[in-house]
């Protein structure tokens, strides 16, 4: 999907032959539900089951607690085949939890909740965002207090990704409320199935990504097992801000991906779409602007394979994570906005794949921190 001749660096032969398995499998079992997913704001449960029946789920987590013993590049060519193909849908945040689960859980936890996981029979979830409390993790107010052997959940969040299907949520929370700023808050594992006190709201109507479910949780003294705290107590933000780079580098995965594809759909366009009695590509201002579209996704290829090897390396740092999270994400945003142009009217009807491509984008420059915060991040750094 890249610019022709070049070719990722971190790809070889095995991740050639996924990346055809995974293709196969989207277009066959995601592609024709895709009006329906939107249309229920999120997909449907027995997609998770068929993903994970499928071993795809997990490719970066060991064999041994169920995944596919792959590196990130693994996962990576599972995120970019469902951006190639216009799909949402939430493996990438089930990922990120059972990275936090191999890194900082227990080997209990591990074995409990890592092969159900990759199996799709647990759904996972990451639950940071409060109506009051977005970026700014000091501003948390969902507490869990110590109660003999169990904590006692209560608070709310929101924007949660798979949280409508979750039945098994890594929870940020205040374990000592007194504490001030960013100390005191932990991570907790709750799992949802038939836990009382526990509820969603529902599927919340987002501008974009509607295949994608999304929504509030609320907890109301949610009974929680001591042995469900993840890592040490009080300790959840230094392990919060460990794993964004992994989340960070995903979104920015994702941001070329789509890119890449807004241009093939638009190139593919300006050659068939007729004015004046010629191809719109025979226009200068048409070559101009996919010139310069072109040079800026190559750019933003490059610059992504560089940090996937960093990645690879264990070598990728915050800023660098920060860097990726920003720039691609704006040059994404850029980019499918000029091929909604280059449609004309056309780009603007929903059922054209370059106009969902646009709602789509605009979140990538919003979760997983602003690129406000990742602007600040780069520049305490200087």
């Amino acid at each position: 999907m890249s610019v022709v001749g070049y070719n990722s660096p971190w790809m070889d032969e095995e991740l050639t032959l996924l990346r055809q398995s995974v293709r196969r499998f989207i277009k066959e079992e995601f592609v024709p539900g895709q009006a329906r997913w939107r249309a229920q704001h999120g997909p449907d449960a027995e997609a998770w089951s068929s993903i994970g029946k499928a071993g795809i789920l997990l490719q970066d987590i060991p064999e041994e607690y169920g995944g596919g013993g792959g590196t990130f590049a693994h996962e990576t060519v599972l995120n970019e085949e469902l951006a190639y193909a216009g799909v949402h849908f939430g493996s990438n945040i089930q990922a990120i939890v059972a990275h936090y689960i191999l890194i900082y859980g227990t080997e209990k936890q591990k074995r409990a909740w890592l092969p159900r996981m990759a199996r799709g029979e647990l759904i996972a979830a990451i639950a940071m965002t409060e109506p009051s409390a977005g970026s700014d993790l000091a501003a948390v107010k969902t507490a869990a207090l110590r109660r003999g052997d169990h904590f006692v959940l209560t608070g709310s969040k929101t924007f949660i990704t798979n949280g409508a299907l979750a039945n098994l949520v890594c929870v940020a929370v205040k374990t000592d409320p007194a504490a001030p700023g960013l100390k005191g808050l932990s991570l907790l594992m709750v799992e949802t199935q038939g836990a009382r006190g526990y509820h969603t709201g529902k599927p919340l109507d987002k501008v974009g990504m509607n295949g994608l479910d999304t929504c509030e949780m609320f907890f109301d003294e949610v009974c929680v097992p001591a042995g469900n705290l993840l890592g040490e107590e009080g300790k959840g933000f230094s392990q919060m801000v460990q794993q964004l780079p992994y989340e960070r580098l995903s979104i920015g995965t994702v941001a070329v991906a789509s890119a890449e594809q807004a241009l093939a759909i638009t190139t593919k366009y300006v050659k068939e779409r007729k004015a004046f009695g010629k191809p719109l590509l025979e226009f200068q201002n048409t070559r101009f602007k996919l010139a310069q579209c072109n040079t800026e996704v190559h750019i933003g290829r490059v610059f992504l394979d560089h940090c996937i090897q960093l990645q690879l390396a264990g070598r990728l740092d915050a800023v660098t994570a920060a860097m990726a999270k920003y720039w691609l994400t704006e040059c994404q945003c850029r980019v499918i906005d000029e091929c909604v142009q280059l449609h004309g009217g056309y780009g603007y009807m929903i059922e054209y794949p370059i106009a969902q491509m646009w709602t789509d984008s605009r979140v990538q420059r919003i979760y997983a921190g602003t690129n406000e915060i990742m602007k600040e991040l780069i520049g305490w750094a200087l």
